[in-house]
C-alpha cells in the first residue's frame, strides 16, 4: 500500500485507507487521489526507504543530524602501526584523581564515576554560549557549551533512546604523521542499543586539524565497539519540530481523560492537528496533551515537515512514555 500526506495543501480528494494489519507500526495515513505539489510518500513498512519522510515515533540520531564522514585522507595521516591502541592514551577525570586508560582498554574505562575532563566556562564577552540542558531520558541537567550542543542534546533525549550522556568524558592522546596529539570529544551517550561518542562542529567550520581529530576519535570509538558521529548540523525541519515537542516532555497528569480521546481520535485514520484537538472536550488543554503524546511516540508525525494546524497526525502501537 502506498501512503501519502501532504502537510501544506488542503486540496485534493483524500481516500482513507485502513490497514488490515500493523503495516508501518500501526500507522494508517490518507491518500490523496488528487495529488498536489510537495505531497510526500512512503510505504507502508517500517523500512521505508523514502528519505524524505522522518517519522517522528521511529527516527533515530541518524535520521535526524546531517551525513558526515571522515576524510579518508585524515584517517591516512593517523599512525598506522598495529599497537597505537596501546599507546593511544585516554583521560579520564574522577572526583578525586585522574585515570589513564589505553585504546585498547576504552570498553572497560571508569564511565560511571568521571566528570568532565575540561571545566565549561562563564566569563563575560565569550563568542558561545554555554549552558544546562535537563533530559528527561536521564532525569538530571548535562552542560553544553554552544547551541549547537544544546540541539545534539536535544535530539539525544527525543531519539537517542540513551540511560546516560557525559560531557567531555575523556581526553584522548594520539600519534600521527605531525607527532602527538590530543582531542577532548564533545559527549558520550549511553543507551541499551548502542553508546555513541559525538562531537559537534558546525560543517562550514571544520578545518584540517579538526579532521584529524575526529579520524582520531572515530579510531577510538571503533576499538571500543561504539558508534562515532560528527553532527555537523540537522536535516531540514527536524530540530525546530523536535524543540517545540520538548516543550511538553516532562510528566504530566492527564485528569480529564483527554489523551484517550486523542488516540481515539486517529483510530483508523489520521487527523490534521488542528482537528484532532477541536474533536476532544478541551480543545485548549488537549493541545498540551497532544504535543506530550507526540514526544513520548503515542502519536507520530512527519518531522521532515513544518508542526502546525495542518499537519498530519497519526496513530501508533505501544504505551505512553
Amino acid at each position: 500500500m502506498r501512503l501519502a500526506g501532504c502537510a501544506r495543501c488542503l486540496a485534493g480528494r483524500v481516500a482513507i485507507e485502513v490497514c488490515s494489519r500493523r503495516g508501518f507500526g500501526g500507522i494508517c495515513a490518507p491518500r490523496f487521489e488528487q495529488r498536489c505539489p510537495g505531497v510526500m510518500n512512503a510505504t507502508s513498512h517500517a523500512g521505508s526507504t523514502d528519505s524524505s519522510v522522518v517519522w517522528s515515533h521511529q527516527c533515530t540520531l541518524d535520521d535526524l543530524k546531517a551525513p558526515y564522514t571522515v576524510p579518508e585522507s585524515a584517517v591516512r595521516e593517523l599512525d598506522s602501526d598495529t599497537g597505537r591502541t596501546r599507546r593511544w592514551m585516554t583521560t579520564w577525570k574522577t572526583g578525586r584523581a585522574d585515570v589513564y586508560c589505553p585504546v585498547r582498554e576504552l570498553a572497560r574505562a571508569p564511565v560511571p564515576w568521571s566528570v568532565p575532563a575540561r571545566r565549561f566556562s562563564w566569563r563575560p564577552g565569550q563568542v558561545h554560549r554555554p549552558g544546562l540542558e535537563c533530559l528527561v531520558s536521564t532525569g538530571r541537567q548535562h552542560g553544553f557549551e554552544s547551541l549547537a550542543e544544546r540541539r545534539l542534546l536535544l535530539a539525544l533525549d527525543f531519539a537517542g533512546r540513551v540511560g546516560e550522556v557525559l560531557s567531555q568524558p575523556f581526553r584522548l592522546q594520539f600519534t600521527s604523521t605531525d607527532g602527538a596529539g590530543e582531542h577532548t570529544p564533545d559527549y558520550l551517550a549511553l543507551g541499551p542499543e548502542a553508546v555513541w561518542l559525538l562531537d559537534v562542529r558546525p560543517g562550514a567550520r571544520i578545518k584540517p586539524e579538526d579532521e584529524l581529530r575526529f579520524a582520531a576519535a572515530a579510531q577510538a570509538a571503533a576499538s571500543a565497539g561504539w558508534r562515532y558521529a560528527v553532527v555537523t548540523g540537522w536535516r531540514r525541519q527536524v530540530i525546530t519540530g523536535i524543540d517545540t515537542l520538548s516543550a511538553r516532555r516532562r510528566s504530566m497528569t492527564d485528569r480529564l481523560g483527554l489523551r484517550q480521546q486523542l488516540l481515539d481520535g486517529v483510530r483508523g485514520q489520521p487527523q490534521r492537528f488542528g482537528d484532532l484537538v477541536a474533536s476532544t472536550s478541551l480543545p485548549q488543554v488537549a493541545r498540551t496533551q497532544a504535543i506530550h503524546l507526540l514526544w513520548h511516540r503515542r502519536l507520530a508525525m512527519d518531522l521532515a515537515q513544518p508542526f502546525e494546524d495542518a499537519t498530519w497526525i497519526y496513530q501508533v502501537g505501544g504505551r505512553d512514555g
